[in-house]
């Protein structure tokens, strides 16, 4: 067991095989977290309507990112699913 949670969580960037799972947010992260907070504050309209573009636009750059450049498999999976989730939801 120990062996496939190695594969799944180790950072392939460390030479010391530490286990990653979540990390600080970088920029797209901080974007959507930003807007997101925004967004309660903002309420329909135009201005709300970027505002949820914004955030969907940042949730896509992050899981991609994510998907492309992830430390480990598990976050490769996680921008997956993320952007999997994002198409979902934007196309119902």
């Amino acid at each position: 067991m120990k062996g496939a949670l190695d594969w799944l969580l180790a950072d392939r960037t460390r030479s010391d095989r530490h286990w990653t799972v979540a990390q600080w947010p970088n920029a797209a992260a901080w974007v959507f977290l930003a807007l997101t907070l925004l967004r309660q504050v903002v309420d329909g309209g135009p201005w709300g309507t970027a505002v949820f573009v914004g955030t969907r636009v940042a949730l896509v750059w992050w899981a991609g990112d994510e998907l492309l450049r992830g430390v480990n498999p598990f976050r490769r999976a996680l921008g997956g699913a993320v952007l999997a989730w994002t198409a979902v939801g934007l196309l119902s």
